[in-house]
């Protein structure tokens, strides 16, 4: 029996707060959820996923997959074009980032991330791609 949609959200949470301690450690400054930062002309404040206690690093975490057949989640990636997007009008100075939890491809032996990054590089425009394994702890950059 598949879970509720509600549970995605919980998923997602947990991610997020898995993701701020990891980038916590791997930036060496504490990482806050759901900071609120105006953004565009004139400005709007929009609430960003993640965002470091100094300010200097903001950013949106995704905790998606590939599909259980193995193709690509197209309309999650089209969400993760979005946040990319929001990060783009991120003030100057700051270290813009989509943080994605390590999912690979049960074939191709390609992460999420890096599919996404290889597919869209061109539109990020200095946002970079983090990934991360949970289990393991670590932190993959694409874009640096």
């Amino acid at each position: 029996m598949p879970l509720p949609n509600n549970a995605n959200t919980g998923k997602g949470r947990q991610f997020q707060m898995q993701a701020a301690t990891v980038l916590s450690r791997h930036f060496g400054t504490p990482f806050f959820t759901e900071h609120s930062l105006a953004i565009g002309q004139p400005p709007k404040a929009h609430k960003f996923d993640l965002a470091s206690e100094n300010g200097s690093y903001i950013g949106e975490s995704k905790n998606y997959c590939w599909t259980e057949g193995g193709n690509t989640p197209s309309a999650k990636l089209a969400f993760l074009n979005e946040a990319v997007f929001y990060l783009q009008h991120v003030p100057p100075g700051k270290y813009r980032f989509v943080v994605l939890r390590r999912d690979v491809h049960p074939t191709t032996g390609q992460s999420l991330a890096e599919y996404f990054y290889r597919t869209s590089q061109h539109l990020l425009n200095g946002v970079v791609v983090i990934e991360i394994d949970v289990e393991a702890g670590s932190v993959r950059t694409f874009g640096e």
